[in-house]
């Protein structure tokens, strides 16, 4: 019996990868984050698996589900958004995990981020503009941010920020950023990145806000800063392709 942490994705059922599909169809109990997993990830699901939204339940209840599984012998599929490693919760699953000698394993998912700047149609990596990407949050009811890892001090380098759980503070995201980044600094959001009824509000530091409020949006959006978002942002071409750049896959030729 194993439990395997599945990132489904950031919320289109086709974003899920086929090991996390084909664990998803075989395993017997299916344990998934109701508010953040759409229900068609576990369409793939055995008609007999015990499914089971984990959302209404907190991490007792959910280590009491899985404990029933492991004394029944059946693998549970526990299916998180995104990419469980990242703001997944896991850790502190795992840890009772371990303490109750009940296998595991991780199965990687596509990441909220990764799927926003898709939709964006931007790279978030431009030579010349920004080669450092932050993913991060701020704290607003969850847990306290560690000494040295608030907006201010993150913001100092200019890199492009990824701002997870953070749109309910969104003005603290504004006041803190903008000294670094510029009034002007281009600012997306992203509500519910890859769902049918995904959002996308541009602006900057200055405008956002205001957007943002006017669209009613309170939670489930990413904030997307830097200025490799501007559409005219002015970069070099990497040099991974330039003519005169030669590597082992490439050599001099004579």
């Amino acid at each position: 019996m194993t439990v395997h942490f599945i990132g489904a994705g950031p919320g289109a059922p086709d974003l899920i990868t086929v090991r996390g599909q084909a664990l998803i169809r075989r395993c017997p109990v299916v344990l998934y984050a109701g508010s953040l997993v759409p229900r068609a990830v576990l369409d793939e699901a055995a008609p007999d698996a015990r499914i089971v939204d984990t959302a209404p339940l907190h991490l007792d209840q959910i280590m009491a589900e899985i404990r029933a599984a492991h004394d029944a012998g059946h693998d549970v599929a526990r299916v998180h958004s995104g990419d469980p490693g990242l703001y997944g919760a896991i850790g502190e699953q795992i840890r009772r995990l371990d303490a109750l000698g009940i296998p595991w394993e991780i199965v990687p998912g596509v990441p909220a981020f990764a799927a926003a700047a898709a939709t964006l149609g931007r790279e978030l990596t431009l030579p010349g503009v920004s080669q450092t990407v932050i993913l991060t949050r701020t704290a607003t009811r969850s847990s306290a941010m560690p000494a040295g890892e608030d907006l201010e001090t993150l913001g100092r380098g200019g890199a492009t920020l990824a701002i997870h759980l953070s749109i309910t503070n969104l003005a603290s995201v504004v006041r803190d950023l903008t000294p670094h980044y510029g009034a002007d600094c281009p600012v997306a959001v992203v509500h519910r990145a890859s769902w049918p009824d995904e959002q996308v509000l541009t602006g900057t530091l200055t405008t956002i806000r205001d957007t943002v409020k006017a669209a009613g949006i309170t939670r489930t959006a990413l904030i997307l800063v830097g200025r490799v978002l501007d559409p005219e942002a002015a970069f070099s071409d990497s040099r991974l392709y330039a003519a005169d750049h030669h590597h082992v896959l490439r050599p001099r030729s004579g």
